[in-house]
């Protein structure tokens, strides 16, 4: 009786069964939970970098990764490495630092901030990242430090304007915190300050050469508030795009007049330019654009296939295991 009445009660109220299964994702199997792990304090492991084949590139061969334990992207690499994080568009993103005029690299919306640690290993140029959620901000500062990466950390999300924002935690994933309210389940809300890449750049003196984008369906936004910028300084720009919540038709309204083209990612290169932003083309896994300022040359296909070689490598080592450190080890 009392079992079916819980039952009754977790049907007809979202937020409580939400609850139960969050409890449940932490506990173990043996107490009728999810988790089949204990989640350590620390993760510790190397994150081998990719090297293209000639070894023309200076830089660390991994980066010494010390993260929050319950972070998902640490997680993510922890299990199966570059390799298994985005490939495809890393190897474009590392391929436009090698063809794009000089400039800064931006990473909005950069969580710990692999994008920006893989540009700061494998190039020479200002590399800046964005990322409001404090301590995420945090662990990201610490892994450029520790791996003396000159990573610029800013605590700030990027938006359509200036001032302060709302900024929505998501009880199903840290990577998919948001100033979108409703993007997903709840777990809380912080206040945050919000800026214009175009404002930003002027005031930091900024000219940005490629940006990578993936702030959880505000993508429109930063754009917008980018618009100076991308039709000034020209840069190469690497954006999630997530369907059915409208964020592809405001891309699409943003970027013609700019006269840039987009590129769906993906296995296939080169990656041919779409006549619209559809993210139902790509799968569950990539949802990453290119957005192009001019027609991809021949030899950024060339160089994305050779750092596609390259990451195909950057797994794991054998007998890699999680090796968790004391709550009060900190890196840096």
């Amino acid at each position: 009786m009392v079992v079916n009445r819980i039952r009754d009660l977790l049907r007809r109220h979202p937020a409580a069964r939400q609850a139960v299964r969050e409890v449940r994702g932490r506990l173990p199997r043996c107490l009728s939970g999810l988790a089949s792990d204990p989640v350590p304090s620390r993760r510790r492991f190397d994150l081998a970098l990719p090297r293209l084949e000639d070894g023309s590139r200076d830089g660390p061969d991994s980066l010494a990764f010390n993260a929050p334990g319950e972070l998902w992207l640490p997680r993510k690499l922890d299990q199966g490495g570059l390799a298994g994080f985005e490939p495809e568009t890393l190897a474009c993103f590392l391929a436009a630092l090698d063809h794009a005029r000089p400039g800064a690299v931006l990473d909005v919306g950069a969580n710990v901030g692999v994008y920006a640690l893989l540009a700061a290993a494998r190039c020479r140029r200002p590399v800046h990242a964005f990322e409001p959620t404090p301590h995420i901000a945090g662990a990201a500062r610490d892994l450029a430090e520790a791996n003396r990466l000159p990573v610029e950390v800013a605590e700030l999300a990027v938006g359509d304007r200036t001032g302060k924002a709302v900024f929505t935690l998501s009880s199903t994933s840290d990577a998919s915190n948001s100033l979108a309210a409703g993007f997903r389940p709840e777990a809380g809300r912080l206040e945050v300050r919000v800026e214009t890449l175009s404002r930003w750049c002027e005031h930091t003196g900024t000219v940005p050469a490629v940006v990578k984008i993936d702030t959880e369906t505000t993508e429109p936004d930063v754009i917008s508030g980018a618009v100076d910028v991308l039709r000034e300084s020209r840069p190469w720009v690497f954006c999630e795009v997530l369907p059915g919540r409208g964020v592809e038709e405001r891309l699409m309204e943003l970027l013609r007049p700019l006269e840039y083209t987009w590129h769906q990612l993906g296995e296939e290169l080169p990656c041919p330019a779409r006549t619209v932003i559809d993210g139902r083309i790509s799968g569950p896994e990539q949802r990453m654009w290119l957005f192009a300022p001019e027609e991809p040359p021949a030899t950024l296909w060339t160089h994305a296939r050779a750092w596609r070689r390259a990451l195909s490598s950057c797994v794991p080592g054998p007998g890699h295991t999680t090796a968790p450190a004391a709550d009060g080890d900190r890196t840096g």
